[in-house]
């Protein structure tokens, strides 16, 4: 991913915290040199020094016959995005569009039984733990779960390279920066909400 200077992170806790923040991202894998992708929810989890992207698909999603063949997958994840008038500048300038993306290559394979049970498992507890009636591994039929079992495959990628850019206009002046945060406020939409909260955290950051 071509990342300018201003706008690359390197903290590795900090683009893994984004990560579990934004679990659902795309998968990308070729087959004959067609690029083939899907949209999923992903865990992260760590084993002595290794960390592992995992996930679950459809057994007749073709996409995971194609681990054993690519040397790399690539799983993008995408936080706030917003486009960025460039009438909210002092000076004559163009638009751009501001953004969250982390890209992560690795190596997958795909997991045995007792390591889906494990994904399914800790990915059903972070998305229903603390709802009024959570639907947890253990409360769900033996019966029902051995059938939904053989309809999905398991894979998990080993991580290798981590990108991540985080265009939030670094690049502007301090009185462009704020009036930014000002019109997205003005916008009325979410992403230009989630956009102005995100740039007002950095600014009380380096203020």
């Amino acid at each position: 991913m071509y990342i300018p200077k201003y706008f690359k992170v390197t903290n590795v806790d900090e683009i893994l915290d984004f990560v579990q923040k934004n679990s659902f991202g795309t998968i990308v894998t070729t087959k004959k040199e067609k690029p083939i992708a899907t949209q999923l929810p992903f865990g992260l989890t760590k084993k002595g020094d290794d960390y592992f992207i995992t996930g679950h698909m459809a057994y007749g999603n073709p996409q995971w016959r194609t681990f054993e063949t690519c040397e790399d997958v690539l799983v993008m994840f995408q936080g706030a995005h917003s486009y960025i008038s460039s009438s909210w500048y002092e000076h004559e300038e163009v638009p751009t569009w501001n953004y969250q993306a982390v890209h992560i290559y690795g190596k997958a394979s795909i997991l045995d039984k007792e390591e889906l049970i494990d994904e399914l498992t800790t990915m059903l507890k972070k998305y229903e733990e603390h709802r009024k009636n959570p639907i947890l591994w253990d409360k769900l039929s033996p019966a029902l779960l051995e059938t939904e079992l053989k309809g999905i495959v398991g894979f998990k990628i080993k991580v290798g390279d981590i990108q991540a850019a985080y265009k939030l206009s670094q690049n502007r002046n301090e009185t462009d920066y704020i009036n930014i945060i000002d019109k997205l406020y003005d916008e009325g939409n979410p992403d230009a909400k989630q956009m102005a909260e995100l740039m007002g955290s950095r600014l009380k950051r380096h203020i």
